[in-house]
């Protein structure tokens, strides 16, 4: 499992950064400021409150004038290697946020935005700003929209996501995201997959709140470019999970009455948290057509509800009469994202996001 982001904030990660300040600022108490940030509340604090602890007492052992904190922090910044990128750096932008929201530093900490984020995404500390100056916020994405490095025009899409994880909600855009579809149609060609990726997320979030404005922008925008296509295809995935019929239709996606499913069947009954619930079936065309495979694994909840996840199996395309079979192992081994709980589950075959055959399977304890 990969480390947790949180735990690289750490005496070691800190001890460093304490002394790149040091060495732009000479009287920089630097065992000091490692001792106040890693106190007695550090180890029980999750990722956004250990950066902003630290971001908070940067603004401690920093010159209390803002302009010369930023200054010193830009020659921080330069110091790591040309084109160096590292999430863990957060607090920079953080600092920003806390420390330079007032009107006369919005120059200041606009500039500072878009030279912290090509070190460590400022996606999180744009956000009050445009809750506090929207219109004029989102002048500054535009932009940087048009700007030369992938970090800043990522920036212009990222931060202003309506519904961004573990960012402020934009409330404001969940109402009306006509704001946000200004700054996409600057980007939904970019050349960088960084900020398609970013685009693209972008888009699926609007699909959550505002489902037909994403429908209308992906049959506005599909089939013009490769790249513009990608995006569109990501940015629907919410909806093509729910099988939304217009969005079938864009990716050409048949009627699931083009297939006959046979052979749908599980290995086994039941399966133990921790192992492998296996199935089977196979699809034969009617006729000539693009087929989306997927499955949904109907999980019990710690309530004992059910929630559905859906999964991916394949697009393809087949021809008149054309037989595909498939097996596939879906793992209930405990993962962060997920906690598994006994009882009853169900999994669905779905074509073209319409289910065609469910089957019931008993999920057991660990062993």
């Amino acid at each position: 499992m990969p480390e947790l982001l949180k735990n690289r904030y750490n005496y070691e990660s800190l001890h460093e950064l304490a002394l790149r300040v040091k060495a732009a600022y000479p009287s920089f108490r630097e065992e000091d400021f490692v001792k106040a940030v890693i106190n007695e509340t550090w180890e029980a604090l999750e990722l956004k409150a250990r950066m902003r602890q630290i971001s908070v007492n940067l603004g401690r052992y920093l010159p209390d004038d803002y302009e010369q904190a930023i200054g010193i922090l830009n020659k921080v910044v330069e110091g790591y290697p040309e084109g160096y990128n590292d999430f863990a750096f957060m607090y920079f932008p953080d600092f920003v946020e806390v420390y330079g929201q007032e009107e006369r530093y919005w120059d200041l900490s606009m500039a500072a935005l878009e030279i912290f984020t090509t070190l460590s995404s400022s996606e999180f500390a744009v956000r009050p700003f445009i809750i506090k100056h929207e219109e004029r916020m989102m002048r500054q994405m535009a932009v940087w929209a048009g700007h030369g490095n992938e970090h800043v025009r990522r920036l212009s899409s990222e931060g202003c996501r309506p519904q961004l994880p573990w960012g402020q909600a934009l409330t404001s855009f969940k109402k009306d995201p006509s704001p946000v579809l200004g700054i996409l149609e600057r980007l939904k060609a970019d050349p960088s997959p960084y900020v398609r990726k970013s685009v693209a997320n972008n888009l699926n979030d609007i699909s959550k709140t505002h489902p037909g404005l994403v429908i209308k922008t992906a049959k506005d925008w599909y089939g013009g470019n490769e790249y513009t296509d990608w995006i569109v295809k990501h940015g629907c995935r919410t909806l093509l999970k729910k099988g939304n019929r217009d969005v079938l239709d864009i990716f050409g996606f048949a009627d699931a009455g083009c297939v006959k499913v046979t052979g749908f069947a599980l290995e086994d009954e039941c399966v133990a948290i921790g192992g492998n619930l296996a199935f089977s079936f196979t699809v034969v065309a009617k006729k000539a057509a693009r087929i989306r495979l997927e499955y949904g694994i109907d999980y019990v909840k710690a309530n004992g509800t059910q929630s559905r996840k859906i999964f991916q199996i394949s697009e393809i395309t087949l021809q008149e009469n054309e037989k595909r079979s498939y097996t596939k192992k879906h793992s209930f081994a405990e993962v962060s994202t997920r906690n598994h709980y006994p009882g009853p589950h169900s999994v669905t075959l779905i074509v073209n996001g319409t289910a065609v055959g469910t089957l019931d399977f008993e999920v057991l304890p660990i062993a």
